[in-house]
């Protein structure tokens, strides 16, 4: 199972005449996060060298995967409950793999997702997508903006971030931007149109069980 990518995807986070984000609606001022409400400029005009990849595993591994993935889409929630935790302990705590982490937006609640897991660094990132994705099904369920990121807001909270740090991770539209254009500079490069992705050693698969992931990286290893 899989997520596909809408082909209007800059419509579902530019929203016409709004920008980025919902603006508060009466639910307290830092409610919904309103950062970059000017942020329309072209994804090609914006610098995304200041994000960081985040990686786990050996650098010098063998094979790179390189995960493509939304904190929104539940096949991606049921990969990271599973087949992930196997992954880890037979490929990238061994050193056979460096393993790559890219967010995939659907939707702000995606972004809002992304920019709490990073807002706790490179050490915090994989530990909160865990947090993140474990609670998918509850901080998703309202589908009410301002009880999302509330949810999410929580989830933060819980690794370790005070509300200090949360908020101006939230509210920091020029790294909104630069997400959005960093991912689709990525989507485009590896043709990524629905979630979760995998790209290993340069090779597009789409999501799979688990045995047919081990046999294409036990193939890719043998040659390595």
């Amino acid at each position: 199972m899989k997520r596909m990518i809408p082909a209007s995807l800059l419509a579902l986070v530019l929203l016409a005449g709004g920008g980025w984000w919902l603006l508060n609606q009466g639910a307290g001022s830092t409610a919904i996060p309103a950062g970059a409400l000017d942020a329309q400029e072209a994804s090609e005009d914006v610098d995304t060298s200041t994000i960081k990849e985040m990686v786990l595993g050996a650098e010098d591994a063998p094979v790179t995967v390189i995960e493509y993935a939304s904190y929104t889409c539940p096949h991606c929630a049921n990969f990271h409950a599973g087949p992930y935790k196997n992954l880890k302990a037979d490929y990238i705590d061994t050193g056979k793999i460096k393993f790559v982490y890219r967010e995939v937006y659907f939707d702000r609640y995606g972004l809002w997702a992304s920019m709490v897991a990073r807002c706790g660094g490179e050490e915090r990132f994989f530990g909160i997508t865990d947090l993140i994705y474990k609670g998918q099904s509850d901080w998703v369920a309202s589908g009410d903006p301002a009880t999302i990121v509330g949810e999410l807001r929580k989830i933060g909270r819980l690794a370790g971030l005070n509300d200090e740090a949360l908020e101006s991770c939230l509210q920091d539209g020029d790294k909104a931007r630069t997400l959005v254009a960093w991912f689709e500079e990525n989507a485009k490069a590896d043709d990524i149109s629905s979630t979760p992705s995998f790209v290993i050693d340069g090779e597009l698969y789409t999501n799979m069980p688990y045995s047919e992931f081990q046999a294409i990286l036990d193939e890719k290893l043998g040659d390595a």
